[in-house]
């Protein structure tokens, strides 16, 4: 059984070994996997916001952030010497349904487009995606096999 790492909200983890990546609470949230399967090496951020511009110590919150996330995965996946990096996404609902919604508030749609900009601005090619909606999201990626588990609460489970 392959060793299970928990990535809690704003936290990333990068790994090269076998594994299993699992966060919980995706609601605006988004899962962002990058991985590169051939070399073994994966990773996965719960991106909370979708740009760093406002943090006041981005040292502290890579993870937090779709721009730099993103950066930081491909980053130390291409430095461990991944060669070919894909990703897959999930995430993104709109939780909350306002009678005038205001553009900041569609925060799972921002984080959507954030974090796909992100991956081609760093070269990754996103090959699967289950995002938006409005139910949250519990993610497991199987980094042997590439499997995304997606569990939408009152939907059921989807692999991508």
């Amino acid at each position: 059984m392959d060793e299970v790492v928990r990535i809690g909200i704003a936290e990333y983890a990068v790994s090269q070994k076998p594994i299993i990546l699992r966060t919980a609470g995706l609601g605006s949230c988004v899962g962002v996997i990058i991985y590169d399967q051939e070399r073994g090496l994966s990773s996965m951020a719960h991106v909370m916001l979708p740009d760093s511009t406002i943090s006041r110590n981005i040292a502290l919150e890579i993870g937090k952030f779709a721009d730099t996330a993103v950066v930081e995965l491909a980053r130390r996946l291409r430095q461990s010497g991944a060669i070919r990096l894909r990703a897959k996404i999930a995430g993104g609902a709109q939780m909350f349904q306002f009678k005038y919604e205001h553009e900041s508030m569609r925060i799972g749609e921002r984080n959507i487009a954030a974090v796909k900009l992100a991956l081609r601005k760093a070269n990754v090619p996103l090959v699967a995606e289950d995002v938006g909606g409005t139910n949250g999201r519990t993610i497991e990626f199987h980094s042997q096999t590439g499997r995304l588990v997606i569990r939408t609460v009152n939907v059921g489970t989807l692999e991508i």
